[in-house]
């Protein structure tokens, strides 16, 4: 019982980052999808895929709480994943992605 509840406390700090992404999605006319990363306690990624047959063009607005909005813009190939990763200045309680992709 001891040894199980030591091996529960020190698996504690590597899942206490975690916090919800939300992500809203608008990515008409491609075949975009994404899966999101909690990376770190001030850090969050995104990973995109593209599976249609043309390339497209994405910007992913990154929002945690009151700081500015941080956008980054990628173009992702047919058939390739392209990755992006944003760090705020504090912690993030909940991040929220708008994703917006439109054909090349």
């Amino acid at each position: 019982m001891k040894s199980c509840c030591a091996l529960l406390l020190t698996l504690l700090p590597l899942c206490a980052f975690a916090y919800p992404i939300a992500v809203e999605k608008h990515v008409a006319g491609t075949d975009i999808s994404y899966t999101t990363d909690d990376t770190a306690g001030d850090m969050g990624s995104i990973t995109l895929s593209n599976d249609g047959p043309q390339a497209a063009e994405c910007t992913v607005v990154f929002r945690n709480g009151p700081e500015s909005p941080r956008t980054r813009r990628v173009t992702v190939e047919p058939g390739k994943s392209v990755s992006t990763l944003q760090r705020f200045n504090r912690d993030i309680l909940t991040l929220r992605l708008k994703l917006t992709c439109t054909p090349v």
